[in-house]
């Protein structure tokens, strides 16, 4: 694993941190990849549930532009959209365990679209989200013109998008982009908490919400409604369901095995 990316896993939880603190976080190959490397190490088993986040006062600047700006180390832009980001992206959305990114501080280009693409997001009070690309003459990548204009609505993501405003946390929140702000000394322990319940919630069955979630954004409402009865009867088979049923009955708190 590299340096960049710092992965610690413990009790079933699995914490990635991007780790260039120095250039905010921002994405070059050797990051991409590594990062790429803990999304498959997450898959394993002994996962079930993950919380990304950044190192120092950002979450992710983006992609680093010294990178793409020196001769010798640009990849060019299809290497770094095809190789790097839209792996991260496709990688994240097809874990078959919650992701939740836990944005410390300012999110930019690519790095807010990485987060935004989670699947529950919490923010700090002193955090941003800024889609920064048409400031220096591109367009948003890492599926943020998939994922913000069915968080925000059409009008608003296009503006966000064109104008490269700032949006602050609490109007990210305000909007519908995020789950939920947190003050900032308060933010990591909520942060974590909020993986742990996950962590210990049936992961199957949560699995199957994210692929239910997935096909929606493209299934016509018969081909939805087929797919829940699909997950659904899949849900019904597990342990984790038996035991939700009985800790109901029983009226006690479910000790979900995420099997």
């Amino acid at each position: 694993m590299s340096e960049s990316i710092q992965l610690e896993i413990n009790n079933g939880i699995a914490e990635i941190t991007f780790n260039r603190p120095e250039v905010f976080n921002s994405f070059n190959k050797e990051m991409a990849f590594a990062m790429q490397d803990a999304l498959d190490r997450c898959a394993q088993d002994d996962v079930r549930a993950v919380m990304i986040t950044g190192n120092g006062k950002a979450f992710c600047a983006g992609q680093d532009i010294q990178e793409i700006t020196n001769p010798d180390l640009n990849p060019g832009f299809k290497a770094i959209l095809d190789d790097h980001y839209n792996p991260i992206v496709l990688k994240i959305r097809n874990l078959e365990k919650p992701v939740v990114a836990a944005v410390n501080g300012v999110a930019a280009g690519a790095g807010a679209n990485l987060a935004l693409c989670c699947d529950v997001v919490i923010a700090t009070e002193s955090s941003a989200f800024i889609q920064a690309f048409s400031k220096i003459g591109l367009i948003p990548d890492s599926a943020g013109t998939f994922f913000l204009p069915r968080l925000i609505g059409f009008g608003k993501a296009s503006a966000a998008m064109m104008l490269a405003d700032k949006i602050t946390a609490t109007e990210a929140d305000q909007l519908g982009m995020i789950y939920k702000v947190v003050k900032d000394e308060e933010f990591l322990a909520f942060a974590k908490a909020t993986t742990k319940k996950l962590a210990e919630l049936p992961t199957i069955a949560l699995a199957n919400t994210k692929k239910a979630l997935n096909a929606s954004m493209t299934n016509t409402v018969e081909q939805q409604l087929a797919l829940e009865s699909k997950l659904q009867i899949a849900s019904a088979s597990t342990a984790d369901y038996e035991e939700g049923v009985a800790a109901f009955m029983e009226k006690r708190k479910p000790e979900f095995k995420g099997k």
